[in-house]
């Protein structure tokens, strides 16, 4: 069970890497219920053994590309956000350990993955992907497009993602960049 989901973690990140274009040092905004991968409703099964394997798979594909994970925490810590520290080298810390219970599975696996992880209450993510509906959107840079992904299930749970593209601005006689979109 726990290959699989670190394979259906992978194939999505993979998908969401490729179609944002993520370059070495964007950051992916990653909110995840393991309840909802375990077919129940979220925040009523938190499963650290399950949030493991989803981690795995995420951080295997970022980690080879230089891509920093920030993990969403859950409501319980106001969906504070765990990141390495040298992702956010001038953002506020706040002083809280995520545990299963408080804080999600998702986060802690990522806490204690991290070389020096620290906590903060908000980032601006290039991209993201939501899994099981944990609503992510408050940590991606404006403006937010969403992505439909082929590989759009973790467990039973429904993965939904996002990309960003930098605003227009100028109206119609402005002349944009295409490689920025």
């Amino acid at each position: 069970m726990y290959s699989e989901l670190i394979n259906q973690a992978e194939d999505a990140t993979r998908e969401i890497v490729e179609t944002a274009n993520l370059k070495k040092g964007q950051i992916l905004v990653v909110g995840c219920s393991s309840s909802e991968i375990c077919g129940d409703r979220m925040g009523t099964n938190s499963n650290p053994d399950v949030a493991k394997a989803v981690f795995e798979g995420i951080y295997n594909v970022l980690k080879e590309k230089g891509i920093y994970l920030a993990a969403q925490c859950c409501e319980h810590l106001n969906r504070a956000i765990i990141v390495e520290r040298e992702a956010v080298p001038f953002s506020d810390i706040v002083n809280v350990v995520p545990k299963p219970k408080a804080g999600g599975s998702f986060g802690t696996a990522a806490y204690h993955a991290f070389a020096n992880p620290v906590a903060v209450e908000e980032i601006k993510a290039d991209a993201g992907i939501d899994i099981g509906g944990t609503l992510i959107g408050m940590h991606i840079k404006k403006v937010a497009v969403p992505v439909k992904l082929k590989n759009h299930r973790i467990g039973e749970a429904y993965v939904s993602a996002a990309r960003t593209r930098p605003k227009f601005i100028g109206g119609e006689r402005a002349v944009y960049n295409e490689e920025l979109m």
